[in-house]
């Protein structure tokens, strides 16, 4: 089974999730949240399940539409270490940070 390491920016990304959540007055935000750490505990398993992007980097695709995210990670094969770089809605542009 493989580790997962959060970047610190992800807490910031949930901020903003749940800044994002509230603007909108989503009933049970922590349900979408919970949401998120249960897909992104799918690498555990299955650290290589996400789409390729540029470089050793991976996205794990999360839900869909207004349910919709995007986790950005690497894996790290000698150490058995999925490290989450960052979280962000498919409907926003880019990610803020890489």
């Amino acid at each position: 089974m493989s580790r997962i390491e959060l970047a610190p920016e992800v807490a910031e990304d949930v901020e903003r999730i749940l800044e994002h959540l509230a603007q909108y007055e989503v009933d049970d935000r922590a349900a979408r949240i919970d949401e998120i750490i249960q897909a992104i505990s799918v690498l555990e398993h299955n650290p290589l399940i996400g789409r390729p992007v540029s470089g050793e980097m991976n996205e794990l695709v999360i839900g869909r539409r207004t349910h919709g995210y995007i986790a950005l990670y690497r894996y790290v094969a000698v150490i058995d270490t999925v490290f989450v770089l960052t979280i962000r809605s498919q409907r926003e542009a880019g990610y803020v940070r890489v």
